[in-house]
Parts: structure tokens; sequence; C-alpha cells
């Protein structure tokens, strides 16, 4: 059963939605480890140096990339720890082997990685630990305000932050010149550029679309304005995906996808990474960490990619959104929580250890002194041709627009993607009438599972 929570809410509301976790939790049957109803006492700071110089081994899970480099900085720096770094899988594989070790109490780590948008289920049911009496809410000032709204819930911490995603758009310059184009600026201007593309090269498209991909929806929804997802009070959630941005969008690629100016394509597998190298798609969108993972994939393409903002949909000051991100958790199982979180707050917000980050694992960090940093900001990407995209990147993280949320069960509303907006896609049919089913499907479900649901 999924677990209500709520981002970036009201105090006296989310007070009121943990109270409806505990009695869903109960009805599960899965007893809450510890909730923010049950404050742990405040410890000294002194405390949490104190573990880290006390003989302790923590088990860290994470699909973090090249990750050991920087946790062999750390135990060189905290000799008396040992970190035993494993990798679970990536994000919903991860999941389920927590809730598998948690439900059979054994094997259940010490401290996890967490996606932004899987926080709260796990936060709320009383999975992680309130790091607050740690001194974790100190922290806030070390992060972008973006990340840290995703940890913060309630006014606990849950997670120290460790990355995010400011949305980007990565394009093939080497297309771009050879078809006289130009990146463009609005979203009007990137219909244009995809006709353009088509006249001039009916083997581009300026870009693929996943259809079984939520993720870039909800972030393009977010950019457009859209806040179709929400936590109202106790009893009632809000599901409208027909607001003013989610049908803004749906107009848009309704046409790229009606007119075959985009290409249905599933994201990652090994005939789109081809397409990408070849030139296939003109252009990328997605967030500030993928210059890293183009590098690994397809490293022959060095030089050929550039970066630039996301597209706009009005005048004024551009308006980003976020696409992924992470942060890290202690659980509230672990009998080293000290020295957890000790280790959680040294390799998300220590100077070495951020930047090795950055440069051994290609995360796109949370933390202002790097995000700030002329060292950061100066660094020449090869994989862009020596762009100095980081100074974009960055900007764009301080664009990201507030209010929005997740539902409570949003690793089931991502499941009903790809039957719903994603068959819209696949057979360029009305996005507006996939949005409506997508919604239709999820407030049957909010209902089955005891909420009221508000259309907007």
């Amino acid at each position: 059963m999924e677990v209500p929570v709520m981002r970036h809410s009201p105090h006296a509301t989310v007070v009121a939605v943990l109270s409806v976790v505990l009695l869903v939790l109960a009805a599960c049957g899965v007893p809450p480890h510890h909730s923010s109803q049950s404050p742990v006492p405040e410890i000294k700071a002194s405390a949490v140096e104190d573990a880290l110089q006390t003989r302790t081994t923590l088990t860290f899970w994470s699909w973090v990339p090249n990750l050991r480099k920087t946790v062999e900085l750390f135990q060189r720096r905290y000799p008396k720890i040992k970190v035993n770094l494993i990798d679970a899988g990536r994000s919903k594989v991860e999941y389920t082997r927590l809730r598998a070790a948690l439900k059979a109490r054994t094997g259940v780590p010490d401290v996890v990685q967490i996606e932004y948008f899987a926080l709260p289920r796990f936060a709320f049911s009383g999975t992680l630990a309130d790091l607050n009496p740690y001194g974790a809410e100190e922290l806030a000032g070390r992060f972008s305000p973006s990340a840290w709204d995703q940890v913060d819930l309630n006014g606990s911490v849950y997670a120290v932050p460790q990355d995010t995603g400011p949305m980007t758009m990565i394009y093939r310059k080497d297309v771009f010149d050879r078809l006289g184009l130009t990146p463009p600026r609005t979203w009007k201007e990137f219909v244009t550029v995809a006709e353009k593309i088509r006249r001039k090269d009916p083997r581009v498209f300026v870009t693929s679309v996943d259809p079984s991909d939520s993720g870039i929806a909800d972030s393009l929804i977010w950019q457009a304005g859209g806040r179709p997802f929400g936590i109202e009070n106790a009893t009632t959630i809000r599901i409208d995906l027909q607001d003013k941005g989610s049908r803004r969008w749906a107009e848009l690629w309704t046409r790229l996808s009606r007119e075959r100016l985009v290409e249905p394509a599933t994201t990652w597998s090994g005939a789109w990474w081809k397409n990408m190298a070849s030139g296939r798609y003109a252009l990328w969108i997605t967030g500030a960490w993928a210059p890293g993972v183009i590098e690994g994939a397809i490293p022959r393409t060095r030089g050929r990619w550039r970066a630039a903002p996301l597209p706009r949909w009005d005048a004024g000051e551009p308006v980003n959104a976020e696409n992924g991100g992470s942060g890290v958790s202690v659980l509230a199982t672990s009998e080293h929580q000290l020295a957890a979180f000790g280790f959680a707050r040294w390799l998300d917000s220590d100077p070495e250890a951020v930047r090795s980050l950055s440069t051994s694992s290609g995360v796109f960090p949370a933390t202002t002194g790097l995000l700030e940093s002329r060292r950061f900001l100066d660094v020449r990407i090869p994989i862009l041709g020596g762009q100095q995209a980081n100074r974009l990147f960055s900007k764009g993280s301080t664009q990201v627009a507030k209010g929005w949320q997740y539902l409570p069960f949003q690793l089931y509303a991502n499941s009903l993607f790809g039957d719903t907006v994603g068959r819209s896609l696949s057979e360029a049919t009305d996005l507006n009438a996939g949005l409506r089913d997508w919604q239709r499907r999820l407030s049957a479900y909010a209902r089955r599972q005891g909420f009221d649901v508000s259309p907007g």
C-alpha cells in the first residue's frame, strides 16, 4: 500500500497528513520505526565527530558511478570508519530491495541513496531517521534552495542533498552547424527549428520522446507552469492534469508528435544511444547531469555537443524545473546513526568530497559552495567541446520554479504513464486525451486508497 506524502507544503497541512500516514501504516501492518511525532532529543555536535572517531562499519547503498574514489577519501579522513559500498540497483530496483530487506529485518543498510521524488514515501513511513537532532538543519545554507526543499519535510530533514538536475538542452553543434541553425530560445522557435530540420534532412529529428518516461513529462509540465498534483488536506489530494501548464505542454507535444517532428524512442536503450551517436537526434532535453552520461556512453562524440538553456514559454525571466536528483538518508533501523549522519554530511557537503563527486562521478552538485566556486564554474567540459557549461547549469538551478508536488503514490502513477499519455505519444494522438485518461486512472486508484480527489 502506498503512503501519503507531501512536498513544499504548509506546516499545518503536513501535520494532518502525517496523522493519516500513521493510520495507513497501521492498516498495512507496517510498524513505523520512527516518525516526526516521536522526537529524538537534540544531540551535541561533538557527538557526531566522536562517532566518526569510533571503530564502526557502515553499509551504504548507492548507484552513483565511480563512488568508490570518494568513499576512499572519507576513509582516509576517518580511518576508524569502514564503509561497505553496495550497488543495490538504481531507483525502483533499489527501493524494491530496500522494502524487502526491511520486511525481512535483515540486510538493511545504514545509509541509502534515494531520489527526491521517492523520499517522502520512505520518510513518512518511518523508514528514515530524522536528521535534525544531529544538526542537519544547520546545513541548509550550504545547499541550493531547490535541493534543500526536497529533503526538508514538515521541518524534519530526511536526507542530505547530493545532486540536482536543473533542466537544460544538450544539442549537437555539428548537426546545427551543418543545417545552418541556432539553438531555439523559446518553445515557438523550437517548433520552427524542428520543422527546418525535417525539411533540410529527413533522416534527423529535433529530439526523441520516450513514451514510457513520465519524468521528462513531469519536468516539462513543471516548467510550463503546471501543478497537477498535490495534497490539499489530510484526506483530499488534487489531481488536475488539465491545468494550464499541463494543457500547454500537451498542445505543444501533440503538434510535434502528429507532425512527426519528434521520434518516439526508448531512452537509454542500445538503439537510442546509437541514434544519439549518429546525430539522428539534434538535441536532448535533460538534466544538467547529462554531459557525464554522454561521455561515458558515446565518448566518440566528444566535442560535438554543446549546452543551452531550456526554451522559454513567456517573455521575462527564464523559468526552469528539475529533472532528477537525490539525497543520502540514514535508516531509522541503523545502530550507528551518528556515524551514518557524519558520513552523509561529509559526502555531500565537504569541499573535497563534493569536488570528487563532481569530477569522478559526474554528479551535478547541490552545494552552493561548489555551484558558486570559480573552480567549478570555469571547468571546460570535453564532451561539450570545452564549453564552460557549469555556468549555465548553475544559473539554471537558481531559476527552478517553486510549488511542484508529487502524488503520495508517485511510483504507481509513473507505472500508468506508458498506457495513458505514453500511448498517445506512440500513436501520435491528442496528448490531452492521454492526460485525461491518466487522471481518470489515478483518481480511481486514489479513491480506492480512501482519498477524496479534488480535480483542481
